[in-house]
C-alpha cells in the first residue's frame, strides 16, 4: 500500500507539485539527492529545496514529511556504530593515518513498518552497519540539530578516554570531521 502525501502544508505541496506523490516516491528521490551539510542545520526543509543533506537532515526531512502527511509506523532513529573501513569504505584512509580502526559514529536512519530505511546516498545499505551498532534510540526531527550532536560529543569523549587515552578529545573529533569529509567526496 503506497501512502499519498495529501497534507496541505506548504512543503507537502511544493513536493506534490514537483510530481512526488507518495511517501515511497519521496523515500526514492531523497536517497538520490547528493551528500551534503544544508545551509541551516535546524531547517529540514533544506533538503528538499537545497537537494542534498547528511544522514541527519535527509532522515529528519523524511520523518517531519510523513508526521505531516500521517504515514503510520515511522521512526527516526538515531544510532551509535562502529565506523571502519569495512562498513564506510570511503573512511579507511583517515583512520589507517591516525592507526585507528573505529570511530563511534552517530548515524540516523528510518524504521519504517520495523523496516530499516537508509537514504544518506545512493549506495546506502543498513545491513553494512547493522552489525556494528553499539545503541540507538528514537529521537523526533528537531533532536538531530543540538541533541545529537551533543550526545554523539559526549559518548565519543568517554569513549576515546578509554580506548585512546593518549589522544585528546578536540584531536579524536577532528579525526571524525576528516572521516566525515571524505563521505561528502565518495
Amino acid at each position: 500500500m503506497e501512502f499519498q502525501l495529501e497534507s496541505n502544508d506548504p512543503l507537502t505541496i511544493d513536493i506534490v507539485e514537483s510530481g512526488v506523490v507518495s511517501w515511497e516516491d519521496l523515500i526514492r528521490c531523497v536517497k538520490n539527492f547528493h551528500y551534503g551539510r544544508n545551509a541551516n542545520r535546524s531547517d529540514v526543509s533544506l533538503v528538499w529545496y537545497e537537494r542534498k543533506g547528511t544522514c541527519s537532515s535527509k532522515h529528519a526531512f523524511l520523518k517531519h514529511i510523513a508526521d505531516l502527511n500521517k504515514v503510520p509506523n515511522v521512526d527516526l532513529i538515531l544510532c551509535l556504530y562502529k565506523m571502519n573501513a569495512e562498513n564506510t569504505e570511503s573512511v579507511g584512509t583517515v583512520l589507517n593515518e591516525f592507526n585507528i580502526d573505529f570511530l563511534p559514529e552517530a548515524h540516523c536512519y528510518l524504521r519504517f513498518k520495523n523496516e530499516p530505511i537508509d537514504v544518506t546516498t545512493k549506495s546506502s545499505d543498513f545491513s553494512k552497519i547493522e552489525s556494528d551498532i553499539l545503541e540507538e534510540q528514537v529521537i523526533q526531527p528537531e533532536q538531530v540539530n543540538t541533541f545529537k550532536v551533543n550526545y554523539h560529543k559526549a559518548y565519543m569523549k568517554k569513549w576515546g578516554e578509554t580506548n585512546h587515552p593518549t589522544l585528546p578529545f578536540e584531536i579524536l573529533w577532528t579525526i571524525r570531521e576528516k572521516c566525515i569529509s571524505q563521505l561528502g567526496n565518495a
